[in-house]
């Protein structure tokens, strides 16, 4: 195995007393897994939970990590995985990623600025059980522009308007950051344009969402380690995408059903149970009109901590939210 790959992450302190008493599950609970293929994006948007931008890289994990990954989701019972980064466009081995995981059964959704898609992205977005999502901030390129820190705006609304064409299914989150956004005006051009999934955002304290202070548990919605996980670039795993300072293991050091078995994953299911048990949250389904993933990443979440929670209905068959 190779040596894992250096993320700074936060040690959680715990009474020995509380060590001692961990038990590690043998179940293996899986249902949605995101997999953040890079953490390069075009873009430098100002509240990316990702802290990612043009720097970014695609870290260790290559192809055949990332299908062995896909491999071992498939096998222990998930029904989708979600593609992200960074912007997982700019892996190059997105479309044979997107393609092994539905020949695995595995339903796709790849979440995408949609400032650049190639020919071969748009084959492979068009395939039977994959769908698009993506942020949008404003009907106003200049506003757009200033969150994102790149004037990209008619990019993804062309590519917003291509996906409908193509009619490959499509869900956009308004992420509102400022009392000024034009966030209705964006709904208005959005559903103008024929999008029919539209969800409204608003600010995480995680990544360079973090106004002071740092990042904790309670930015978090309360349905982490309950069937959801999250694999980054570096082979990290983290309970969620919105959690990267808990870690629970690296799939470039073990395999995946190990460490959902093993103290690590336990610790961290245990210290969330406890917290949102206490805070009389835990486990609250919080996305309307979402199956899965309980929280659609964008660089901010489909849901906030507990807030305007409420249960999600059944889903249709197939693969629309």
């Amino acid at each position: 195995m190779r040596d894992r790959y250096g993320t700074n992450l936060e040690v959680v302190i715990m009474h020995p007393n509380t060590v001692d008493s961990i038990t590690p599950s043998t179940r293996h609970d899986l249902a949605f897994v995101w997999l953040e293929i890079t953490g390069k994006c075009q873009l430098a948007c100002t509240h990316c939970y990702a802290d990612s931008g043009p720097d970014g890289t695609h870290g260790p994990m290559r192809r055949d990590d990332w299908l062995g990954v896909i491999d071992q989701v498939a096998d222990l019972g998930a029904g989708m995985v979600q593609f992200i980064g960074g912007e997982p466009t700019l892996n190059p081995d997105l479309p044979a990623l997107i393609e092994h995981a539905t020949a695995r059964g595995l339903e796709v959704e790849v979440f995408s600025n949609l400032v650049h898609v190639s020919d071969q992205l748009w084959s492979s977005f068009g395939r039977e059980g994959v769908r698009l999502a993506c942020s949008y901030y404003s009907d106003r390129s200049s506003q757009h522009a200033r969150v994102t820190g790149r004037n990209t705006h008619a990019r993804t609304k062309n590519n917003i308007a291509e996906a409908l064409r193509r009619e490959i299914p499509l869900r956009v989150g308004i992420v509102n950051l400022t009392d000024d956004q034009r966030t209705n005006q964006a709904h208005e051009e959005l559903a103008a344009l024929g999008v029919t999934d539209i969800g409204h955002d608003h600010l995480r304290g995680v990544g360079r969402g973090v106004s002071n202070g740092k990042a904790g548990i309670d930015q978090l919605c309360g349905n982490c380690t309950n069937d959801v996980l999250a694999i980054s670039a570096t082979g990290e795993m983290w309970p969620c995408v919105f959690s990267r300072w808990l870690a629970v293991g690296n799939v470039l050091e073990a395999p995946l059903g190990d460490i959902l078995t093993g103290r690590d994953y336990a610790r961290v299911r245990n210290e969330l149970d406890a917290h949102f048990e206490a805070r009389g949250s835990h486990q609250a389904p919080c996305v309307p009109n979402m199956c899965n993933p309980q929280c659609g990443p964008s660089c901010s979440p489909a849901c906030r901590p507990t807030a305007n929670c409420r249960p999600v209905g059944t889903c249709a068959p197939s693969y629309r939210p």
